[in-house]
């Protein structure tokens, strides 16, 4: 008996994968976007949807309001397309601010 094949949803903003490449970006479903991982760095996290606030690049206000290493560039910003590729370049580069190895997952036993 063969299963049916779960269709996958559209990856949003596909010119950023094309753009990245080179490095075969493998792109696992996370918190209902799709994260880049170049290796094991979590280099993005792509989301179709409209941003609620204005600026072009801003801190992510869910992880609190300290200092983090994730940034928001809204799709409504009027330069997305050229700040997305300018990302690239960054991360083809191996431009170290850019990405985050996530810290490993505690097993269930110590959960």
């Amino acid at each position: 008996m063969q299963l049916p094949r779960v269709q996958r949803k559209i990856v949003p903003h596909e010119f950023v994968l094309e753009a990245l490449s080179a490095l075969d970006p493998v792109t696992p479903l996370m918190f209902g976007c799709t994260a880049v991982y170049v290796g094991e760095k979590n280099v993005l996290i792509l989301r179709d949807g409209r941003a609620r606030r204005k600026t072009t690049v801003s801190g992510l206000p869910l992880l609190g309001s300290g200092l983090t290493g994730w940034q928001i560039l809204p799709m409504t910003a009027p330069d997305f397309e050229e700040s997305a590729l300018r990302a690239c370049e960054l991360i083809l580069a191996r431009d170290p601010r850019i990405g985050k190895v996530p810290k490993p997952r505690k097993s269930r036993a110590r959960r």
